[in-house]
């Protein structure tokens, strides 16, 4: 069996993947009108599809999961963030782990929580 998308729920499909787009490098690779893959198996839909198809309410900002993304380059993400995204609600700023990976975490427009941080070897993660 193989992992093939992660689906998050958005209020504005567009604004979203140009979200994607500009802070990750993500492009569609298929749009459905309501669904849309994007590049690395990110999936976005519009939340009143999921919500009529679950019959449950959303909650953004709910903090049970993270799209996790690695950067080298942490500072200059950081910059590009705060020069396009000016008002991005973070979770926390950039943190340094006893083991010697940065991070920040930060909302994206619909309250998905996002962590970017420094590469991390194998062997540091244990």
């Amino acid at each position: 069996m193989k992992l093939k998308n992660v689906l998050i729920t958005v209020k504005d499909i567009e604004k979203s993947r140009q979200f994607y787009h500009d802070l990750f490098g993500l492009h569609p690779i298929l749009d459905n009108d309501g669904n849309m893959i994007l590049t690395e198996g990110l999936v976005l839909q519009d939340e009143n599809i999921w919500k009529s198809f679950l019959g449950k309410d959303i909650i953004p900002k709910n903090n049970a999961c993270e799209l996790y993304f690695e950067e080298s380059d942490l500072e200059g993400f950081i910059r590009k963030l705060e020069t396009h995204y000016p008002s991005t609600e973070y979770v926390n700023r950039l943190i340094t782990h006893s083991r010697g990976q940065k991070v920040i975490r930060f909302y994206d427009p619909d309250g998905n929580l996002i962590e970017v941080g420094t590469p991390q070897s194998a062997e540091n993660l244990t």
